[in-house]
């Protein structure tokens, strides 16, 4: 039948009917329909991996990268300076608080040279320095907007204007899964963050690569446990469901959504056995629950959501997304950053204690870990001594790790008091492109078809930090 229809299709171009653009829409929706079945089935990659999986832990809120990762001195001693301020870093602040002159806010805490590597990194996150020589820093990182809704949609989708697949949905869409009784995209998140669930939708991917959201808690995925008596029952009732959706989907081969919908049932009935397992911290020793700083039988905090990460990894799921609060009581410190301290203890042993947990399983080679914000924190304030900071997103830090990622390195600076980029920018384009590279996969060659045109996350930007590269 499909290929019947195709030799139409060219014949009626043959006959000058049809546009040659028509024709390519028209048979990448065809192939599209075709492969919509198995397209979590594992695919292969553009050029070799660096990384298989990753695990994208996002602070919510915008951390302040000159208190963090960014260690400016001039700041420290131009405290309360005058800095006069350009119209674009003004939009930032609230209309009635723009004018040009503000004044230079010195870092509330101490930073450090950190390991052999020598990386300065602050006495807000001691863990993390102690892991120093494992990550690789990118001081030089921009968004394309100081507003958190459109920021965190851009730092997860490159765009901050209009609804586009997640990096976990297009990484998905990519690579396909590993295990095909988990979802090939979870978030474990507590709160729903800023943009909802736009942060892990698939958007015209197809709805399979969406990411399966998670809330700590004693039940995490629920109505996951089946309500037959016996597994033989539920095995029949499956398989009579099977042959019912199979011929349903015979006679709606252009129907984009519905392979997906019947693919999702056949993951949940294998979700009911590797779910739970995957969920059980029971057999985790005491010491790697002190690695991360969780108490026993706890199901909740930041320790829960990066240990399940690590067992997620080591079960086949290609992209774990961690996100500590939602899109209030986060790091939007505007009124004070002492803020900051209680959100830094939160996380920094559990992700210290993943990647040293990861490394000592020989995971951190094959695993990504990415950490990021939306935006940093202005350096300046409107008063003299001003306990907060604004929005910033014309220069802030992420960093990664493992994955090919280029250890105890530094790249990319801002200027002296940590304003805007002075070296080797990265927009959130090239962030983009780089992660994608180290799974092997080319964000120029990485596209769906939708709506007359070829899309990708980069869209028609973005480029490969190889300083960042080991």
């Amino acid at each position: 039948m499909t290929y019947q229809r195709r030799e139409l299709i060219r014949s009626l171009v043959g006959g000058s009917l049809l546009l040659p653009g028509i024709l390519q829409e028209l048979l990448a929706n065809d192939s599209r329909n075709d492969m919509e079945a198995s397209s979590l089935q594992p695919k292969q990659s553009h050029h070799c991996p660096s990384a298989k999986q990753v695990i994208f832990l996002n602070m919510s809120g915008g951390v302040s990268h000159v208190d963090s990762f960014d260690y400016r001195p001039k700041l420290f001693a131009d405290h309360n300076k005058t800095y006069r301020v350009s119209d674009r870093m003004l939009e930032a602040f609230a209309l009635n608080n723009r004018s040009v002159d503000k004044y230079f806010k010195r870092p509330q805490w101490d930073f450090r040279q950190r390991g052999q590597s020598g990386l300065w990194i602050s006495d807000l996150f001691p863990h993390i320095a102690e892991c120093a020589d494992d990550i690789c820093l990118i001081r030089s990182m921009r968004n394309d907007h100081a507003d958190h809704f459109q920021a965190t949609l851009g730092i997860h989708t490159g765009s901050v204007s209009f609804a586009r697949p997640s990096i976990g949905a297009w990484v998905s869409y990519g690579l396909g899964t590993i295990n095909q009784n988990l979802p090939s995209f979870i978030v474990l998140a507590p709160q729903m963050p800023y943009a909802g669930a736009q942060v892990w939708a698939s958007d015209f991917l197809p709805g399979c690569h969406q990411g399966s959201h998670v809330v700590p808690g004693p039940e995490p995925m629920p109505n996951i446990k089946r309500i037959q008596p016996t597994s033989e029952l539920q095995e029949i009732e499956i398989g009579l469901t099977q042959s019912f959706n199979k011929r349903h989907l015979s006679l709606r081969k252009n129907v984009p959504d519905l392979s997906s919908r019947v693919k999702s049932f056949e993951t949940a009935f294998g979700m009911q056995i590797a779910a739970p397992e995957a969920f059980d911290l029971s057999k985790e020793t005491d010491a790697t629950h002190q690695l991360y700083g969780l108490s026993r039988n706890s199901a909740k905090g930041f320790a829960w959501q990066c240990l399940i990460a690590r067992r997620l990894i080591e079960r086949g799921v290609r992209f774990v997304e961690l996100i500590d609060t939602g899109a209030s009581n986060n790091w939007d410190s505007h009124g004070d950053m002492a803020a900051h301290g209680s959100l830094a203890k939160n996380v920094d042993q559990p992700i210290a204690g993943l990647l040293k947990d990861l490394k000592l399983r020989g995971l951190l080679g094959e695993t990504l870990v990415v950490w990021t914000t939306e935006f940093g924190r202005t350096p300046f304030n409107t008063a003299k001594d001003a306990k907060g900071r604004e929005h910033h997103a014309e220069v802030f830090s992420s960093w990664i790790a493992g994955g090919g990622a280029r250890a105890g390195f530094s790249y990319g600076e801002s200027d002296d008091h940590g304003c805007a980029v002075a070296t080797n920018e990265v927009h959130l384009h090239d962030f983009h492109a780089t992660i994608l590279h180290l799974l092997g996969l080319d964000h120029e060659r990485l596209t769906y078809r939708y709506a007359g045109r070829d899309f990708r996350l980069t869209d028609v930007k973005g480029r490969v930090i190889s300083g960042v590269i080991a």
